[in-house]
């Protein structure tokens, strides 16, 4: 059985939220969009570990992507995925903003 994503809520209102998550080795995202009821969605992750092979992040649109580490995107609007993490685990820090 393949470990669970650990998603730790730092902080919580209804338009701004913050995250810790953790992706364990052999996980991976599929290729989906975040809908929300009213507004614009937006995300700001901040890769802090990446995993020693796979676990890489993939947008269609991305507002910002500096160095494959620090991304800005809208999940309502344009698929994203994350691959599979072959080895290591992937950790980011996740801020969501619905304006």
């Amino acid at each position: 059985m393949l470990a669970r994503v650990r998603n730790k809520v730092l902080f919580t209102s209804k338009r701004f939220s913050a995250y810790l998550v953790t992706y364990p080795n052999q996980h991976k995202v599929m290729n989906h969009i975040d809908p929300v009821a009213k507004g614009k969605y937006f995300k700001f992750n901040i890769v802090l570990r990446q995993p020693k092979m796979g676990g890489v992040f993939h947008c269609q649109k991305c507002i910002v992507n500096l160095f494959g580490r620090v991304y800005l995107f809208r999940p309502d609007k344009y698929e994203h995925s994350v691959t599979r993490i072959e080895e290591g685990e992937r950790k980011l820090l996740s801020f969501a903003l619905i304006l």
